[in-house]
This record gives structure tokens, C-alpha cells and sequence, in this order.
């Protein structure tokens, strides 16, 4: 206990047990305060103030002075470190925490000690019904028979396995059997599409494949390159797969088999070193075929270590309970689950219905949540859509908003006072009752809806940075730290450093430049891929995201743009807007096109400039009169031109993400003159994105 809450206790102890005398004191001056009704107001004035006195939120405390987060390596790099790991000033890294546990089988193991064989994987067969629990013990030996049955099944320590599944209690018993055995782990997942799970199945070299149902079993077997041997099915399939399935030379198993096959067999085990392969992560990011990020045992432990260092008081334990909705393809989600089962806490899967989270929370009531932009946006927009109706409701939410503000900025997290209940009770419900920590990643975070998060759930929101090729976190904001609009400071297994971009006029001695990355938790490279690797990795080992950062006075990290022409949107989809402008260029009314997208948007726009001959031809035909600035205004030139975009765009094999919602037509061309081309005739992005930019505000307040 704390010396200010044992001065409190104290007190409190010293009123109570002297309660009597008190009273007697009091009858004594009666008279002075108008009899009996006197004393009562007295005696509710000494209670409140005992009440006030013993459960007044005491403010948390920094980890990190604030004004001074990440400490500056000397040398003119202006590499930043952590402040959590005192040797980061000698450049050194944090790579585990405890020396016999640097593997994730070890971390597994480690869990089941901790939690003392407590439960592990959760599920629920219905919407209706409670979750039922795996424990640590049974979640092993499970794990170890589908471990072996794959090698019964002809796979051999340290060959790659697939799995196309959403998140369920088999992807992690897959996962923990691939690492009883040395097995590299490698995800697919639905936004791939199915030329790029073949091409990932044919690189790799691929025999088995986990597979949820019968839709994925199908899909892969479209597809299948003569390398797949055998899929095992989580769920029953169809007499049809399995006919397709034997005309292609493949065999379907069921998981539960594959398990049997496992115990009867009963393979000795083969654990991994911290220098094994862990998983090949497969990155849609960028155009063409997509590259597979090689990361180890080691890499995996670090990222997960470092960011539980960065928790700091709030940090995961054995008693906490995890929802796990967000697709464990992606290493953001494989980071948190990890850590969960490192500490022997317990995971919570969704139904599968993202529609259904709501229920599933609520039954679950988790107490550790990763969150990503694009679910806390349709949350902080329901709100504000509740309260726009009512006048009052709207200036009760600005005083419940404000007074909370306050007192997070004074450090203090809670969600038992009067505005909590009065004003954010169907918030902290919607979530389960029960949040504790939020970790929020994938996309940026508009600064209005973090701080709002952190003062209606009253509980730590943490906000990171991170990349696949970093394993997950690269910078995390500290318990504290209640400012928005900026991701933190470095983690402890890495550091960073700024480069200059010259084309982009951002320069290293202005705080500005692309992100650069050394750490425990950087990958080792592209699988078969050294081309590519040698264009993200320098000689030096330094990792170049192609995000551009800046360093804010404090020493934390802002990211303000991106070097290549590619975005996250806020739901985590990467858009590659010259891919997207080249295919509606095809649209015989386009002469032009900039495809606009932001990080906290959900999808994308565009400004058109039209063909003007095949745009008056058009008109002429259709009895429509005006120039071309005029026809640029009109709604069924708009429509026709945006109509035939997306059907291009359709036939292309654009995905819907990939589609715009809104366009803008511009009369007049971009040029070299108006500054919008370079003297190559390429698109200026930054000039065309501040040139119409009221333009591209428009089409957004209209979308939303």
C-alpha cells in the first residue's frame, strides 16, 4: 500500500472507532445547530467527507518524464531509444525478460505455470450461450497430438504450414503444434484473394493447409499449386470438396483426426531455438505478388516483451481475460495473444460475426482489448449521432467530456464517479463493463476519438506504431501521457533514427524524414525475396518503413506522411493509388485522375480532369449545353463519368475498398505550369493534395 493511501486508511480507521464519542461531543452543541435536524447535517457532512477522503482517486504517476520520453544516442543520427531498458543508451536491446523463456513455446509454457493450469481458450457455440474454457493444460496436450500428426502426415521440423482460418481456439492450437515441432507458421486470409494464396502456397512450397470450412477448402483447391498435398478442416466440408479435392491428388482430414493420429503416434517433441523461423507473415502492402516476412522465435519474444515493459503498472497478468476479434493473420493481433498466454491470462474468441461483437463482449466482459481506428470511429460517431438530436443530452456529454479531460490530465483513470455513471455507463457497458487496457494499432487515430475513448472507458488507451516487418509494435505512448496526435516513443527492443527525404523536402535536422528501425524485433528479411530485402534493409541493419515521421519536442513520434504512394486506410487497408488511377484512366471520359485517400477515412475519393473532346462529343449527342466547366458541374456528367470509372475499375479486379465513393471533375488540366506535374509528367501528390484540398474536405463531409 502506498504512504498516502495508508495516511487515508488511517483516518478512516481513527473516525470510525471513534464514532461514539463523537456523537456524544456533538449532542453536546445541539442547541448551536437547531436540535436533531442539525446533527443529521452534520453528521452527513462528516460522512461525505470520510467517504471523499478514502476514495479520492489518487493520480498515477509517469513512467517517463514526460517532456523528455526518448533518450537521443550521441552522433549526428539522432538516434532515439527507450527509456525502459537502461542499457538502450549503450545500443542495446531488450530481446526477453526472463533468460530461460525466449521462444514462444517456452512463453506458452511459462503461461501455464503462471496461471497454475487456469483457463486458456474460450468460445461460445451460440449468440446465446456463456463461453466455455480450454485450460493451459489441456490446450498443450492438444497442441503436441496436432503437432505430431502433422508429422505423421509427412511434414518434417522446420517446413512451413499454412492456415486460412478466422480467429478460433484451433488457429492457436495449430500455431503452438507447429512449435512443438519447429513448424513455421504462415497465415492467409480473405483480402489476399485467391491468386495470391496460390502464389504463397507455390513459394513456399507448401504440403498441408489448416482450413476453417468448406468455402476456404474450396477456394485454395481452385487454385491449388501441384505442391498441396493435404488439407485439414476445422469444420465439416462437403461431399463435392471432398470429390474435387481427390480429382486434384489431394486429401482432406479433419482437425479432430489429425489430433488422433497425433496421440497415437506421439512424436517426441522438437522445440525451436530463438533463432528459428517462427512465422512467414505474408504482406499485402504493396503492388504485385505479396512478400513474406521472415521473423523468428526472437523476434516475436522481443516485441512482446518490450511493449509488457511499456505497460508498466497496467501491464498484462494471469488474471486478465482477452477478446480476440481482430485477424490473427496479422501480427498486431499474434503480438497481443502472445503476450496473453506469456503471462497465463486467458483469450476470448468472437463468434465470427463482427456484427455480434457487441454480445460477445458483453458476455465475455474482457478486461485487456486490442482495438483498431476503424471500430472506436463507429463508436465515437454513434455517440455523437445520439447526442445531436438533444440539446441537453449534447451539453451534458461537453460538461461529462470536459470534467473527465481534467482529470486524466491530472493522471487519474477511473470509471466509478459521478460522470462515469451518469453520462459514460452505456459506453463502459457496450465494452463489457470490466476494460482495463486498450491497446490501439493498425491505422491512426483521430486525436478527438482517442481522447474520447480514454474519458468514456476510464482505462489506460494506449496508442502504437508498428509495421509486420517489426513484428508489431515500434514506438507505444506511456501510461500518463494523456496528449493525442502522436504514437509514443520507442519500444525497448528497438531503436529509430529519421532520413532525409529530399524529393518530399523532409530533412533529418528538422525532425523530419523517413522512419528507420534497429532493433531484436526487426525481420530478417523477405522470403526468397533478396531484392526486395536489400531495398528495406541497409548494410547497416536499420529497416526503412517508407512511413515519414517527426519527432515532436518531447521525444515522442508523429507520422505525418508516407514516402511511397501507399496508405492504410483506417479499417487497415492498403491502398496503392497509382494502381487505382492507372485503371480508371482506361475509362474513355478520364484525362486525368488523383486518387486521395487519408488514415482516418474508410475509404477513398478522387479528382477527375475529363476528356474534353469525348466529354463535348457526349454532350452534343445528349442534348446537354454548357462548357466544359459547366458540364464539370453538372450531376449526370458526374454520374456517367464515375459509373464508368467503377466499372473499369470492376473489371480490373479492383476490391471494393479500392473503389472511390466520391469524385470531383476539375476543368482544367494538372500541368508542369500550375505546379502539379513534375517535369517528368508525373503526379506532384502533396501539391495536388493542397491544391484541393477543399474540394477533397467537401466530398468527405458529404460521405460521412
Amino acid at each position: 500500500m502506498s504512504p498516502e493511501k495508508s495516511i487515508w486508511a488511517y483516518l478512516n480507521h481513527f473516525i470510525m472507532s471513534n464514532i461514539s464519542y463523537l456523537f456524544d461531543e456533538i449532542d453536546g452543541y445541539l442547541y448551536y445547530f437547531g436540535g436533531t435536524a442539525g446533527v443529521l447535517t452534520l453528521t452527513g457532512i462528516a460522512a461525505a467527507s470520510a467517504y471523499y477522503f478514502t476514495s479520492r482517486p489518487i493520480p498515477e504517476k509517469p513512467l517517463v518524464p514526460l517532456e523528455n520520453q526518448s533518450p537521443i544516442l550521441e552522433g549526428p543520427e539522432q538516434i532515439h531509444v527507450s527509456k525502459f531498458y537502461k542499457e538502450s543508451k549503450n545500443g542495446k536491446f531488450v530481446s526477453y525478460i526472463t533468460e530461460n523463456v525466449r521462444t514462444l513455446y517456452q512463453t506458452f509454457r511459462e503461461g501455464a505455470y503462471a496461471s497454475n493450469n487456469g483457463p486458456c481458450l474460450g468460445w461460445r457455440e451460440t449468440l446465446t450461450s456463456p463461453y466455455q474454457w480450454i485450460n493451459y493444460d489441456e490446450a498443450l496436450l492438444r497442441a503436441k497430438n496436432f503437432g505430431s500428426g502433422m508429422l505423421a502426415l509427412g511434414v518434417r521440423p522446420k517446413q512451413l504450414v499454412g492456415i486460412y482460418s478466422q480467429n478460433r481456439p484451433e488457429w492457436i492450437l495449430y500455431e503452438q503444434g507447429c512449435y512443438c515441432y519447429s513448424l513455421v507458421v504462415v497465415p492467409l486470409y480473405d483480402t489476399l484473394g485467391p491468386d495470391a494464396c496460390a502464389f504463397i502456397i507455390r513459394q513456399t512450397e507448401m504440403s498441408i493447409v489448416v482450413v476453417e470450412d468448406d468455402a476456404k477448402a474450396s477456394l485454395l483447391l481452385d487454385k491449388a499449386p501441384r505442391s498441396l498435398k493435404i488439407l485439414v478442416a476445422i469444420k465439416p466440408v462437403r461431399p463435392a470438396t471432398l470429390e474435387n479435392a481427390r480429382n486434384r491428388g489431394i486429401q482432406i482430414f479433419s482437425f479432430i483426426d489429425v489430433e488422433k493420429l497425433g496421440a497415437k503416434s506421439n512424436h517426441p517433441e522438437a522445440p525451436p531455438s530463438s533463432e528459428d523461423l517462427c512465422t512467414v507473415c505474408y504482406t499485402s502492402g504493396t503492388t504485385g505478388n505479396p512478400k513474406g516476412v521472415m521473423l523468428t522465435h526472437g523476434n516475436v519474444v522481443a516485441g512482446v516483451c518490450a511493449v509488457i515493459l511499456q505497460l508498466g503498472d497496467h501491464r498484462i497478468r494471469a488474471s486478465d481475460v482477452m477478446i480476440s476479434f481482430l485477424p490473427l493473420a496479422h501480427m498486431f493481433e499474434r503480438c497481443c495473444e502472445n503476450g496473453m498466454y506469456y503471462v497465463g491470462g486467458c483469450v476470448g474468441f468472437y463468434s465470427g460475426d463482427i456484427k455480434e461483437l457487441n454480445n460477445d463482449l458483453k458476455m465475455l466482459k474482457p478486461t485487456v482489448m486490442p482495438a483498431v481506428p476503424r471500430l472506436l470511429n463507429r463508436v465515437y460517431d454513434k455517440i455523437q449521432n445520439e447526442i445531436a438530436a438533444s440539446s441537453i443530452k449534447r451539453a451534458l456529454f461537453n460538461m461529462a467530456l470536459k470534467a473527465k479531460e481534467k482529470e486524466i490530465s491530472r493522471g487519474i483513470l477511473r470509471r466509478n464517479g459521478c460522470w462515469d455513471k451518469l453520462v459514460f455507463k452505456k459506453v463502459h457497458q457496450a465494452f463489457g463493463g470490466n476494460l482495463r487496457l486498450m491497446v490501439v494499432g493498425s491505422a491512426p487515430l483521430a486525436g478527438n476519438v482517442l481522447t474520447f475513448m480514454r474519458c468514456a472507458l476510464g482505462c489506460l488507451v494506449v496508442e502504437g506504431y508498428g509495421q509486420t516487418e517489426c513484428t508489431g509494435a515500434i514506438t507505444l505512448t506511456v501510461q500518463g501521457d494523456y496528449v493525442p496526435n502522436h504514437v509514443g516513443p520507442p519500444v525497448s527492443c528497438n531503436a529509430i533514427k529519421l532520413v532525409d527525404v529530399p524529393e518530399m523536402e523532409y530533412y533529418a535536422n528538422q525532425n523530419t524524414g523517413e522512419v528507420c528501425v534497429r532493433g531484436s524485433n526487426v525481420f530478417h528479411g523477405y522470403y526468397k525475396d533478396p531484392e526486395k530485402t536489400a531495398e528495406a534493409i541497409d548494410p547497416e541493419g536499420w529497416h526503412h518503413t517508407g512511413d515519414v515521421g517527426m519527432w515532436l519536442p518531447n521525444g515522442t513520434l508523429r507520422i505525418i506522411d508516407r514516402r511511397k504512394h501507399i496508405f492504410k486506410l483506417s479499417q487497415g487497408e492498403y491502398i496503392v493509388p497509382e494502381k487505382i488511377e492507372n485503371i480508371y484512366t482506361l475509362s474513355q471520359y478520364v484525362n486525368q485522375v488523383f486518387v486521395y485517400g487519408e488514415s482516418l477515412k474508410s475509404c477513398i475519393v478522387a479528382v477527375v480532369v475529363p476528356d474534353v473532346e469525348v466529354l463535348k462529343q457526349w454532350a452534343m449527342e445528349n442534348g446537354v449545353r454548357g462548357t466544359l466547366s459547366v458540364l464539370c458541374n453538372n450531376p449526370q456528367v458526374k454520374e456517367l463519368i464515375m459509373t464508368d470509372m467503377l466499372k473499369w475499375g470492376k473489371q480490373s479486379g479492383l476490391k471494393s475498398f479500392e473503389q472511390v465513393k466520391d469524385i470531383y471533375l476539375h476543368p482544367d488540366p494538372f500541368s508542369v505550369q500550375n505546379g502539379l506535374l513534375t517535369p517528368t509528367f508525373k503526379s506532384k501528390r502533396p501539391q495536388l493534395k493542397s491544391y484541393f484540398k477543399p474540394q477533397l474536405e467537401d466530398m468527405y463531409k458529404h460521405l460521412a
